[in-house]
């Protein structure tokens, strides 16, 4: 049935189907799979596809595409992913011809949250910047919304080689890093826990020689790193410990492939129910809600799992993802050393096991007293940006693991000079997770830093650092309106930093008797003009 339909499509356009491009920008991963994906199901009709991440792919040869499908995400405040800069870098040069994309059709899926102020950004932008070089809209722009409750043939060859241990090489494409930096392999100097130990969560303070790498930190993330590629040959052992997430939760199309390969019936049935888009409401709540792992999903679909080659691992697991973590010290105050703040994920579902973080629990467990411990990692900009001029007050919210990159940015700028600096810090209990009391404490001391502490567990009414903006509105309203004061807010994306942007705008009405109208105004002017920057995870 299926060649006889594209027979009947070659026969009436006259010539054979176009090839297909699809080009991914991708920092976590999703937008990689949901690019291979796509590729997929476009092979199933019989489609050439190729499928590249942005900055892999000549963006000259642009100008003589015809079919191109873009799948991007959007990071930080609208930035694009890092393995698209280049790309984005060259597609906004103001000297391409306005006409110059005229050949090309072109679709663009944006993968993004709502949650977060500059929803999709790098989608809607690229989508208004191809028309404007020509290029024909197939579709409308696709904007996925990772808060919306719905959410082949193998691309690689195994060939086993003999010997003591099975061996396996790759064949077809080259597997792409996410990150094109080479990384520099830090010995870990220490890995303290900063946390009560009676406390439930165990934060870890780690720190690392970077005397011979050549790094900078202002400004600055450190993503800890997995190899670039595989090794050729390596084993199998190899690849599933140290190249695929294997205890990942798995994605849609996990079960979509699995369901094209499965011959049980009431499995594959199953299988094409939590592939469909029906079906997604009770894919959450089997997979998502409990954070079951891909090896779990496997032990309960037996049959299929016997029924797998092994050619189909690279496109069921995905790649480890490199793991971005804000840098918690200048080198100013630790010269030739970089610390990281990293709360260890560990949480209970109805899973039996607990669930764990991978990247933290990892480094938890490293122990550089028993001897040399080396981490892969590199550093790349951070997306908060600090005034130049020693008079400009800074103010900071960085509740918990939130304070991190305002260490950072706080011993940096003390060491050039800069004494205005307000932080709101605010955690569970004074006694248990109070990050870099004696710190804060000496600053506040000397007059170079001022605190003010929020402490939910510690009173019978909870205290967050909302309640704490709040009730130094006077302050605040001084700062930003007659001193131009910046506004940083970094932490859990969840529900603080909207929180603390609802408490700032009633500052605005309380002090400045501003309409909710005005505040709302004021508050999008700060951010237009860079003076309220955010840097939160979820």
């Amino acid at each position: 049935m299926g060649s006889c339909s594209v027979s009947v499509i070659v026969s009436v356009v006259g010539m054979p189907l176009p090839p297909l491009l699809v080009l991914y920008g991708s920092q976590t991963g999703t937008a990689q799979d949901s690019a291979q994906r796509i590729a997929r199901q476009a092979h199933r009709r019989h489609l050439h596809v190729r499928v590249l991440p942005l900055d892999d792919y000549d963006v000259a040869n642009l100008i003589t595409e015809t079919l191109v499908v873009f799948v991007c995400s959007t990071t930080g405040q609208g930035d694009p992913p890092d393995n698209m800069k280049n790309f984005w870098r060259f597609l906004f040069k103001k000297s391409l011809p306005v006409g110059s994309l005229s050949l090309l059709d072109f679709a663009v899926l944006g993968l993004g949250d709502s949650s977060y102020p500059k929803f999709n950004f790098v989608a809607k932008k690229l989508h208004k910047r191809l028309l404007q070089l020509g290029a024909n809209i197939l579709l409308p722009v696709g904007l996925a919304d990772d808060q919306h409750d719905l959410g082949l043939p193998p691309t690689f060859t195994f060939h086993f080689l003999y010997g003591d241990e099975v061996e396996v090489k790759t064949e077809e494409r080259r597997l792409h890093p996410v990150e094109p930096s080479v990384p520099f392999p830090a010995r870990m100097l220490f890995n303290r826990r900063v946390t009560e130990k009676s406390h439930f969560q165990d934060v870890r303070l780690f720190e690392f020689d970077i005397a011979q790498s050549n790094i900078a930190l202002l400004n600055k993330n450190l993503l800890l790193s997995v190899p670039a590629r595989l090794p050729q040959p390596c084993t199998v052992r190899h690849l599933v410990e140290t190249y695929l997430d294997i205890s990942a939760v798995p994605r849609r199309s996990f079960f979509e492939l699995l369901s094209t390969v499965a011959t049980n019936e009431l499995e594959r049935e199953k299988l094409l129910e939590f592939s469909s888009a029906a079906g997604q409401d009770e894919l959450h709540s089997y997979c998502n809600r409990p954070r079951r792992t891909a090896l779990e999903v496997l032990a309960d679909f037996p049959h299929t799992t016997a029924e797998l080659k092994m050619d189909y691992l690279l496109d069921l697991f995905p790649e480890i993802q490199p793991r971005s973590f804000s840098i918690a010290s200048s080198l100013q105050a630790h010269p030739r050393r970089l610390q990281i703040l990293v709360a260890v994920v560990k949480y209970k579902t109805k899973m039996f096991k607990p669930r764990r973080g991978l990247c933290s629990s990892w480094l938890a467990s490293m122990d550089p007293e028993q001897g040399d411990v080396f981490v892969p990692l590199w550093v790349k900009k951070g997306s908060l940006r600090f005034p130049t001029e020693k008079e400009t007050p800074v103010v900071m919210v960085g509740p918990g693991t939130g304070v991190a990159p305002f260490r950072s940015a706080i011993q940096e700028r003390i060491a050039q000079g800069k004494m205005a600096n307000v932080l709101f810090f605010g955690c569970r209990s004074e006694s248990k997770d109070f990050y870099f009391r004696s710190e804060w404490e000496e600053l506040k001391t000397a007059g170079l830093l001022r605190l003010f502490t929020a402490f939910s567990r510690d009173q019978e009414e909870k205290s967050y650092v909302q309640h704490r903006v709040r009730d130094n509105a006077e302050l605040l309203w001084d700062l930003i309106t007659h001193k131009n004061a910046c506004f940083y807010i970094a932490g859990n994306a969840k529900q603080m930093p909207s929180s603390v942007c609802d408490a700032l705008r009633e500052v605005f009405q309380q002090q400045g008797r501003l309409s909710a109208e005005q505040a709302e105004q004021m508050l999008v002017t700060m951010e237009r003009t860079g003076r309220l920057q955010n840097e939160t995870w979820s």
